[in-house]
């Protein structure tokens, strides 16, 4: 295998629990101050810096290696948003990353459930949402925001993603943007954790995915957060022409991703 990347196999599985929290601004790092999740032994690690394959599985777009990172982007004839994803299944883990906007609409760090998605952060260039996704498209589940920040990432500039799941309980953060909720979807195994890009282009460098622990002064650092829905602004109004074909090409799409 590539020097870049080290696979190891899946931790065991234990449980996961869901409320949300946006925190006070602050830079983050894998030393920072753990919140819900003690980072423990590496599961996967990779700098993004070699050309795209293996154990990577690309379900739409382009990706590939420009300028020593990984970049996805949508191709039009896919009429889908770029999709690559690891095999992985996760039980309590800490994902991190650094991503950078290259002229594409948003992008998403995505966890499938067995079947189905289960929750993302998705992110544009206005906005950021932390959320547990509809878990069966067809059916009466819905996706759960439970926190959107209003944004400006300026295209170029890097930013950094850390995704926490332990129990019951996710945390999401976007550099000094944190988000917390719980749901009993997050009890069950989760399942190929991947980026998704829409319009061209999105990178992606220093990804991490790390076996964790629940951290002994969680109950402690959510006291001091706000609960989960106190910070949802509204939706960012969709581009023009948006709506064209929605129904059953969107249930295909989310599908997919």
């Amino acid at each position: 295998m590539p020097k870049s990347y080290r696979f190891r196999a899946p931790m065991k599985p234990s449980n996961l629990l869901f409320s949300l929290l946006l925190a006070s601004p602050g830079a983050f790092a894998a030393d920072a101050q753990p919140l819900l999740a003690v980072p423990g032994k590496v599961i996967y690690e990779s700098k993004l810096d070699t050309a795209p394959g293996a154990p990577w599985k690309t379900a739409k777009g382009k990706w590939e290696l420009v300028e020593g990172v990984l970049r996805g982007s949508e191709l039009a004839e896919d009429k889908h948003g770029a999709v690559t994803r690891l095999p992985n299944q996760l039980q309590d883990f800490v994902v991190e990353y650094e991503f950078k906007f290259e002229g594409g609409k948003s992008t998403s760090l995505s966890i499938n459930a067995v079947k189905d998605h289960m929750a993302r952060i998705s992110i544009t260039p206005k906005s950021i949402a932390i959320q547990r996704d509809d878990n069966d498209h067809e059916g009466p589940d819905k996706a759960v925001v439970f926190a959107r920040f209003p944004a400006e990432l300026v295209p170029g500039t890097w930013h950094k993603v850390r995704l926490e799941m332990v129990g019951d309980t996710l945390v999401g953060q976007v550099d000094d943007l944190i988000a917390w909720g719980s749901d009993p979807l997050f009890k069950t195994t989760k399942a190929a954790p991947g980026f998704t890009v829409a319009g061209q282009s999105v990178d992606f460098r220093n990804l991490t995915i790390r076996e964790a622990t629940l951290n002994p002064g969680w109950e402690t650092a959510k006291a001091a957060l706000p609960k989960p829905g106190e910070k949802v602004a509204p939706a960012p109004a969709a581009a023009k022409g948006k709506g064209k074909g929605k129904g059953k090409a969107t249930a295909a799409k989310k599908k997919a991703e």
